[in-house]
């Protein structure tokens, strides 16, 4: 099952509500035209009753003739009116499906960072996808369809009743049936539809990381182990979806079955009633016609009603991003003010305090063992230690990523965790070895950091970091897989460019440099040194020059700080530090 929450129905409910709300006058014309053309088709069988009734008693075939231009005028009119109300009703919904999936992605790209991670791009990727096109079919076809039939099926029985109901009672028996059969269905199938949903989106998750590590699957030779978890998805998946085929294959019979008995029975009923002079002819046939049409507007309610469970399981899916979570570990937060904890006022100022702070990933041990680290506005610290030593792990919770486990890490008095995502990236940002380029051009890719900026901004910002301005149109050059492709270095580049262009206080470098071949990661660095002067930068390293160049030096082994001072100082001390120091130059 996903990390990412399901809205619950209620959840839903209110969400449906809310869409219907916003957009109320085009939700009131398509009822108020779905409506009558409904009431317009009741017509059609009680005239064709008079008829029948009228010809019976002799009528003349001028009475019949103006019955029957009545009957085709209000089929035409219904037509009419039905054809306006699928319109409006398309439109409404089309409108509706737009904004769900609007506020998916403003829900998504407020994600914290590590919720997003942990949830996988299988998950997100269903849910922003089939999930969402989903809803928006059903807004867009299921819900006028459904309103039709709704209203068609009320009218048409309330008929029925009104011609005669002796044999309207009948008809009552098709509603029963399919009432039960709706309320075992319904009580089974949302539950049957998260779970084929859930199946789905682990299923997409394991054929992408398959996909996405197809070079490392072949060096190491797991293709077998990657084949065989690709069987176990797929099987899961089918098993969910066998699930939901079971229920719709009862539920379906039980329909059936209720459609079939009232027939039966009104017909026989009909002939004794008009034997014995109950009812007439007319009546009879009228009712007998309102019968046969009520199965119509039922079997689409039916129908719709099947793949109303599919779409309600994929809104809840949707509508679940709304509450966006926090991330899995909670924070141990009494050493944090009250009123920092709540951040209402926002950082007190840009200083970075790391206290007593203690790690760990899920279901795992410490990976950090009680940090202290305080870092004065505008200083560049280096945090160095060998592979494992809790480096990245650190650089996360100073980006506010993760939060730790106990103990605090706060900008200003306030839990860096625990700011709003918008706000937290004008503070902090952090940048790895993994870079993305959007489909878009040069100038759409930098003007994602800093979308006021002019082109003489985005040009200095590729100065900065040593970009080689050679491509074709400049900054209108388009890029992506069919047009232009960047290569991990340029990638890292535009990246380092898009951080001058965000312009945060704090800087987090986690081998932001690590493509780039010596000489130019040496010269990016110190162009970045010069772009960011005043700026708090902590730089993430396996090279030392960078701690060479920085003010002070953390040096991590297995989760502790093992010492913390300038180059010199740590060079002078003959510690750990040195010891890394002289074991790079000399490889």
């Amino acid at each position: 099952m996903s990390i990412l929450p399901i809205a619950d129905a209620r959840q839903v409910r209110r969400a449906a509500v809310a869409l219907v709300r916003a957009d109320g006058r085009a939700f009131a014309a398509v009822l108020g035209l779905n409506a009558a053309a409904a009431l317009l088709g009741l017509a059609g069988p009680w005239l064709l009753g008079r008829i029948i009734d009228r010809v019976a008693h002799g009528a003349t075939t001028s009475d019949v003739d103006r019955l029957g231009l009545l009957l085709l005028c209000c089929a035409v009119v219904q037509i009419l009116l039905g054809r306006q109300a699928r319109y409006l009703a398309h439109r409404f919904g089309e409108r509706s499906a737009a904004k769900v999936r609007e506020q998916l992605l403003d829900r998504v790209l407020a994600l914290p960072a590590a919720t997003a991670e942990r949830a996988g791009t299988g998950d997100l990727t269903a849910r922003g996808t089939a999930d969402a096109t989903a809803v928006g079919e059903t807004l867009r076809d299921a819900a006028p369809e459904l309103l039709v039939a709704g209203a068609q099926v009320v009218f048409i029985l309330g008929a029925i009743l009104t011609v005669s109901p002796l044999l309207g009672s009948c008809g009552l028996l098709t509603v029963l049936g399919i009432a039960l059969g709706s309320r075992w269905y319904l009580r089974r199938s949302r539950p049957a539809y998260l779970a084929d949903r859930a199946a789905t989106a682990g299923l997409a998750e394991t054929l992408s990381a398959t996909a996405n590590g197809a070079r490392t699957v072949d060096a190491l030779g797991l293709g077998g182990l990657r084949l065989a978890a690709g069987r176990e998805a797929v099987a899961t998946a089918h098993r969910a979806r066998m699930r939901t085929l079971d229920l719709r294959l009862r539920y379906f019979a039980a329909i059936n079955l209720s459609y079939t008995l009232p027939a039966v029975l009104v017909l026989p009923l009909g002939a004794v009633l008009v034997a014995h002079g109950t009812v007439t002819a007319g009546t009879a046939v009228a009712t007998a016609l309102y019968l046969q049409r009520v199965i119509d507007p039922l079997d689409t309610i039916v129908i719709l009603l099947e793949g109303l469970q599919s779409s309600t399981a994929a809104y809840a899916r949707v509508e679940g991003l709304a509450p966006a979570p926090a991330p899995a570990s909670a924070p141990v937060r009494a050493s944090v003010p009250a009123q920092a904890r709540t951040g209402e006022d926002g950082p007190a100022d840009d200083r970075i305090r790391v206290s007593g702070v203690r790690y760990a990933y899920p279901e795992g041990p410490d990976v950090l063992h009680g940090l202290d680290l305080d870092l004065t506005p505008g200083e560049r610290l280096a945090v160095v230690g060998p592979s494992g030593s809790g480096k990245t792990t650190l650089g996360r919770l100073l980006a506010g990523v993760d939060r730790p486990r106990t103990g605090s890490v706060t900008v200003g008095g306030v839990p860096l965790a625990d700011l709003a995502p918008e706000r937290l990236r004008r503070q902090v940002v952090l940048v790895t070895q993994e870079h993305h380029v959007f489909l878009g051009t040069l100038r759409d890719n930098l003007l994602i950091a800093a979308p006021g900026a002019d082109d003489a901004a985005l040009t200095a910002a590729l100065d900065a970091v040593g970009w080689q301005h050679d491509l074709p149109a400049g900054l209108d050059t388009e890029l992506g897989p069919t047009a232009t492709r960047l290569d991990g270095a340029r990638a890292q580049q535009l990246a380092l460019a898009r951080v001058i262009l965000a312009d945060p206080h704090t800087l987090v470098l986690d081998e932001a440099t690590a493509l780039l071949d010596p000489a130019t990661a040496r010269h990016t660095e110190r162009a970045l040194a010069a772009a960011l002067t005043g700026r708090t930068v902590i730089a993430i390293a396996h090279r030392l020059h960078t701690a060479h160049d920085a003010d002070r030096v953390a040096v991590l082994d297995r989760g502790r700080l093992t010492a913390l001072g300038s180059h010199e100082e740590l060079l002078a001390a003959r510690g750990p530090y040195a010891d890394l120091w002289h074991t790079w130059r000399t490889t």
